[in-house]
């Protein structure tokens, strides 16, 4: 098979290595272990396949399960900062800088649709039920991540120069749909005209795959949050 490309970025209590060519295979592991970073991606192989499976699109991408760490090509390593230790990726890798050509464009469209359709699984099978929570009580509950996944959204749409959708008066699914929308024209412009050098208001902007790979991971971090808490 062909090995897998990683990036790694270390903080001072969590290593967060990311399949740089699979938008949503990110994950954490504690401590600076690069090693054990990439086993943790291995451990979710399996999960990120079949978010690609039931989206038929395993065959289509050219998705293979790796087996060892042999499997994985570690292609860069970049230091941290606070985001890091909070368990969230925040270096953009130099994979992530590269353009995404107009023909490359529907199929991370799709596995964007496919972590999407991941979470409303997730979401669904958690009806009527109720979420474990932590020693002290903490975790979202699933319409609260609902929503947390909203405004999230509508900050990346930013990030690609666009206007966010207002969706304050809508019922949560219905929002969730449109700021959904909103990010698959963002990144359609964002291929298909290029980026602005900054935002409105001169904030930073996120290259278009870096914008792809955290909308991705973000998504299905908190499907399988909820895939977990109900174990």
């Amino acid at each position: 098979m062909q090995k897998i490309r990683v990036a790694v970025e270390k903080g001072e209590k969590w290593t967060i290595a990311t399949a740089v060519d699979w938008p949503g295979w990110t994950r954490r592991s504690r401590g600076l272990e690069t090693d054990t970073a990439v086993v943790t991606l291995i451990t979710y192989a399996t999960r990120y396949g079949q978010v690609l499976q039931e989206a038929d699109l395993v065959q289509d991408l050219g998705f293979t399960l790796p087996t060892q760490p042999t499997d994985f090509d570690l292609i860069e390593q970049n230091q941290g900062d606070a985001k890091t230790d909070f368990g969230s990726p925040a270096v953009i890798p130099a994979a992530h800088r590269e353009p995404i050509s107009p023909a490359e464009l529907p199929a991370l469209q799709a596995i964007l649709r496919a972590c999407w359709q991941a979470f409303d699984r997730a979401a669904e099978s958690a009806s009527g039920q109720t979420l474990r929570t932590g020693p002290r009580g903490g975790g979202r509950t699933v319409a609260k991540m609902r929503l947390h996944l909203i405004e999230s959204e509508r900050a990346y749409v930013r990030k690609l120069a666009c206007t966010a959708p207002n969706v304050k008066n809508l019922p949560p699914l219905d929002a969730l749909a449109q700021t959904r929308q909103a990010c698959l024209a963002a990144l359609a412009q964002a291929v298909n005209e290029g980026l602005p050098e900054a935002g409105p208001r001169g904030g930073k902007l996120w290259p278009p795959r870096y914008f792809v790979h955290q909308l991705a991971w973000h998504t299905l971090d908190h499907a399988w949050e909820i895939e977990d808490r109900l174990g």
